[in-house]
């Protein structure tokens, strides 16, 4: 879909910066309550960022999911808007990733630095992939 610079002026426009917002402000919250979950959990000393790796892997899961049945129609323009550009925009945190990264190096932390940004692109890529295709094998 093209950005269109007056969208917001439109009924529709308005529509779906509100589905986006919503979608985002839940996305948001989850992947507050489950950061925070194996924060306190998992990954209590902090030696590796456990948390944000495991919500932009799951959340690159079920993205495949949702983009598979919206690249085959089955999912209409408003769900993807609240699913995919609001809920796991928010979900996945890219900026986060980034920032554990840069802290790791920061400390001289090389070898965690090159596993985590490996693993966190690999694995959300391979996962996007695996769940696009799942999803299309159990839908034919």
């Amino acid at each position: 879909m093209e950005a269109d610079p007056n969208i917001c002026r439109t009924e529709r426009g308005s529509k779906m910066i509100w589905l986006i917002g919503v979608g985002g402000a839940f996305g948001a919250a989850a992947r507050y309550l489950i950061g925070s979950f194996i924060g306190r959990y998992i990954d209590q000393r902090k030696e590796f960022p456990f948390a944000t790796l495991l919500v932009n892997v799951s959340g690159s899961a079920l993205l495949g999911v949702v983009a598979y049945l919206h690249f085959m129609e089955q999912v209409n323009e408003e769900i993807w808007l609240l699913v995919s550009v609001g809920f796991f925009s928010a979900y996945t945190t890219f900026s986060t990733f980034g920032y554990e990264t840069v802290t790791m190096i920061e400390k001289n932390e090389w070898k965690k630095a090159i596993v985590y940004a490996s693993a966190s692109v690999v694995l959300s890529i391979l996962v996007t992939f695996f769940s696009w295709r799942c999803t299309m094998y159990i839908l034919k």
